[in-house]
């Protein structure tokens, strides 16, 4: 005969597991279902942000293109597309897909959540540039359009994202950035960039990390099969390497958009050094901060009276080189490397307040 106290606690931990396990709405079960609710419809949505990047570009998308896309295989793809189908959200002729207009809605609104939450993580964020994309894509699939709306009005109605990309209206109205490959350009002619395209993620990177921005003039140096070559204006990365001069590979160079402006329509920006540059003892009058350094770090330098004109002294590097103490207003303030080069300087004797 089995032991009550034995019986009672398999039954406790019977009835616990069952709990865990089934508890409606918090148990494991529920919580996979919802799992795998979310999951399918963060594809589908996938999905339709895919057929939709293919119309803009006059491209076919396809079964085939969808599955590559999604990274899923080609049977998951086509039981995703019959889904969409019975939404009504897409039609299959000819083996091309084509968004209907609901599905073209729903595609215009992940498109506006993810975009407008670039520009919240570029403008009120310390977040890397690098990481606005990635965040921005877990986001935009939980942005309700009430949500999507509060944000931009507190964005002040952004009409492009931190890339240049426009980002649609509520009613699915966008202003198109209007610009044309770098390659494109002639020989000397001048142009400023409108837009850099932030997928793959590898050549974003090396956009990022060659200090290219949207608003820089640039002007096309050399153009062939091997590399493009370019001048860009007010780039506090390449002080060091000379002139604002930029190489890359055409297939690099082919994810910059630029707008053809007249010459004499460039302004020039002040240039000037990275404030990295001076050594304990030397002294420089702020220029500027980088259009690169944004949001809250921008802030952040603004407030320690790093502003046009403000003269800082270099008074001590760390040992290990980094970060270094400067005299602002007063006060000494410790800025990074990082942090330094987006803060243009212009030499002087002038005594620091």
């Amino acid at each position: 005969m089995p032991d009550p106290l034995i019986a009672l606690l398999f039954g406790c931990l019977f009835i616990s597991a069952g709990a865990i396990l089934f508890w409606p709405n918090g148990g494991l079960f529920s919580r996979w279902q919802r799992m795998r609710q979310l999951s399918s419809r963060v594809l589908r949505e996938d999905a339709l942000k895919h057929i939709h990047e293919a119309e803009q570009k006059g491209q076919p998308a396809t079964l085939q293109s969808v599955a590559g896309a999604l990274y899923v295989s080609a049977n998951q793809a086509a039981a995703l597309l019959v889904d969409m189908q019975e939404h009504e959200w897409v039609t299959l002729t000819g083996g091309v897909l084509r968004l209907t207009p609901a599905g073209r809605d729903v595609a215009l609104h992940v498109i506006r959540a993810h975009r407008l939450w670039e520009r919240h993580l570029a403008e009120d964020t310390s977040f890397a540039e690098a990481e606005w994309h990635p965040l921005a894509e877990r986001r935009e699939h939980e942005l309700s359009s009430d949500e999507a709306d509060a944000l931009s009005a507190r964005l002040g109605h952004p009409t492009h994202d931190p890339h240049g990309d426009p980002i649609p209206t509520a009613s699915g109205e966008w202003v198109p950035h209007g610009g044309r490959p770098l390659t494109a350009l002639s020989l000397d002619e001048t142009a400023r960039i409108v837009h850099l395209e932030d997928e793959p993620e590898t050549v974003y990177a090396q956009l990022v990390a060659e200090g290219l921005y949207p608003g820089q003039t640039v002007r096309l140096i050399e153009n062939s099969p091997q590399r493009v070559r370019f001048w860009a204006n007010g780039d506090p990365l390449r002080y060091a390497t000379g002139a604002g001069e930029h190489v890359l590979a055409p297939i690099v160079a082919d994810n910059i958009s630029v707008a053809p402006m007249r010459p004499e329509a460039a302004v020039a920006e002040p240039a000037g050094e990275p404030l990295h540059a001076l050594k304990p003892g030397e002294k420089g009058a702020v220029v500027r901060i980088s259009p690169r350094c944004r949001g809250s770090e921008r802030r952040r330098l603004m407030d320690l009276g790093l502003l046009p004109g403000t003269i800082v002294e270099a008074e001590l590097v760390s040992p290990g080189g980094d970060p270094t103490a400067y005299r602002v207003r007063g006060a000494v303030i410790a800025l990074r490397k990082e942090q330094a080069q987006f803060i243009h300087i212009t030499r002087t004797t002038e005594a620091t307040p």
